[in-house]
C-alpha cells in the first residue's frame, strides 16, 4: 500500500487555514483508504466516519446537526459526501459556530463544479485537494502506469487480464452505478458510446457538433456529457490559451482520458505489445505523460492550456510556474529534435523554458531554451 504522503501534507496545510477540507478524485482512486492513513497517523487514530454508501450512517445523520457536534473527537469524515449535498448548508452553520472546535474532512466522488453546494454553502471555509490515480513518481515503473493506469486495484494486480478486467467492470459500474446517483438521467449505453467516441478523440479539440451527429442528439447535449465525465475525473479538458497576437489562434478545448487504464479497457487494448502497435501511440503518450507533467508540478487543472493557431503551431502543454512561463511539447520517439513550431511557440509566447518530454530516462540541454527530458526523470515530489 502506497501512503501517497504529498497528499496527507496537502490535507493537513488546508487545515492550517480552513475548517473543513474536501479531499476529491474519482471512484476506487484511494480516498478513503488516504483518509483512514490521515486518521491514524496524523489525528493519532481519533475520528469520526461517516459512509454516504452504508444505511447505518445514513440513518445516524437523520439529525446531522446533532450528528456532526455530539461526539468529542476533533475529526469528522464523511465519505461520498455527493450523495448528501444537503449537508452542506448544516456544515456552514456548525463551521461558524466559534465554539465548534473540530475539522471535518469530506471526501467526493465528483468536482466541486458538481457540487455545488460546496462552493455556495462553504465559501471562504473550505478547502480542495484533488486526488489522482498513481503517479510515474510514486510506482517507479512507467510502461505497468501507462498499461494499466493508476487506480490501485487496477494497478496491483497480479496480472494484465485480471487488470483489464477489472477496468471493465468499473466502466460498467460506473455508467449504470455511480452516474445515476449523482442525479443525471442519462442511459449507460448511450453515454458509453459517447465515451468511446471520445477516446478516438483523445489529444485532439473537441467538436461537439461532429459528436452530436453521430450521436443523433443536439449539440447541447454532447456538452452536457462532456461536463459530466469531465466533474467526475474521468476527462481532462484543457483550456486553449490567448495571446494577443495578429495570428488565427485555435479557441476549442482539447480533451484527453485522465487515466491511461481506462482509456485501454474501452479501446480493448489488453497488452502492452497492443498498446505499443496501435496507430494512435503517439496521441496516447501525451496524455499519459501531459498528466505525468500535471501531477509531477503539482498543477491545478485551471492553471493548464495548450495553445495552437491555425498556421500549424503549437504546443502541447502551456503552464505558468513560479513565475516563469513553461511550454511541455510530448514526443514518442528515442531522439527528441527541435522543430520550427516550438520555436515559434518559444517566440510568441514568451517562453522562459520549453521542455519535450520523451520516453526515457536521460536529460540533455537542445539549445538555450529547449531539454529533452526523459518522464522516468521528472523530479519526484
Amino acid at each position: 500500500m502506497l501512503k501517497r504522503e504529498h497528499y496527507l501534507r496537502k490535507i493537513e496545510q488546508n487545515f492550517h487555514v480552513h475548517s473543513v477540507c474536501a479531499l476529491l478524485g474519482a471512484r476506487q482512486v484511494g480516498k478513503t483508504t488516504l483518509a483512514q492513513i490521515f486518521i491514524k497517523e496524523m489525528r493519532g487514530g481519533i475520528a469520526r466516519l461517516f459512509d454516504m454508501e452504508k444505511p447505518l450512517d445514513l440513518a445516524r445523520l437523520e439529525n446531522p446537526m446533532l450528528a456532526l457536534s455530539s461526539d468529542p473527537e476533533k475529526l469528522i469524515v464523511i465519505d461520498e459526501i455527493q450523495m448528501r449535498p444537503d449537508l452542506f448548508p448544516v456544515i456552514r452553520v456548525l463551521v461558524d459556530d466559534p465554539a465548534y472546535k473540530r475539522n471535518l474532512l469530506i471526501l467526493g466522488s465528483a468536482s466541486r463544479d458538481l457540487i455545488r453546494q460546496s462552493s455556495e454553502s462553504l465559501a471562504g471555509r473550505i478547502g480542495f485537494v484533488e486526488f489522482p490515480p498513481f503517479s510515474l513518481a510514486e510506482t517507479e515503473n512507467l510502461n505497468q502506469l501507462w498499461m494499466r493506469g493508476g487506480f490501485p486495484r487496477s494497478y496491483f494486480t497480479s496480472n494484465d487480464a485480471d487488470s483489464f478486467l477489472w477496468r471493465q467492470n468499473y466502466i460498467t459500474t460506473f455508467l449504470e452505478r455511480d452516474i445515476p446517483n449523482l442525479g443525471f438521467n442519462i442511459p449507460p449505453q448511450q453515454l458509453r458510446r459517447f465515451w468511446l467516441m471520445l477516446a478516438h478523440y483523445h489529444g485532439q479539440t473537441f467538436n461537439a457538433s461532429e459528436i452530436a451527429r453521430s450521436l443523433g442528439v443536439s449539440d447541447h447535449t454532447a456538452r452536457k456529457y462532456l461536463d459530466v465525465l469531465v466533474g467526475t475525473f474521468m476527462i481532462r479538458e484543457l483550456s486553449p490559451w490567448f495571446e494577443n497576437l495578429q495570428k488565427r489562434q485555435v479557441r476549442a478545448p482539447k480533451i484527453y482520458f485522465r487515466d491511461s487504464g481506462i482509456l485501454h479497457a474501452l479501446l480493448n487494448i489488453q497488452t502492452f505489445n497492443e498498446l505499443d502497435t496501435y496507430p494512435k501511440l503517439g496521441a496516447f503518450w501525451e496524455g499519459f505523460a501531459l498528466e505525468e507533467i500535471i501531477k509531477a508540478y503539482d498543477l491545478r487543472s485551471e492553471e493548464c492550456f495548450f495553445w495552437a493557431t491555425h498556421a500549424d503551431a503549437e504546443l502541447d502543454l502551456f503552464v505558468f510556474k513560479d513565475g516563469k512561463r513553461l511550454g511541455f511539447e510530448f514526443k514518442y520517439t528515442d531522439v527528441p529534435k527541435v522543430t520550427k513550431s516550438m520555436q515559434i511557440a518559444i517566440a510568441d509566447l514568451k517562453l522562459d523554458h520549453l521542455t519535450i518530454v520523451y520516453p526515457g530516462k536521460e536529460a540533455f540541454p537542445l539549445n538555450e531554451k529547449i531539454t529533452a527530458q526523459g518522464l522516468e526523470s521528472i523530479a519526484k515530489y
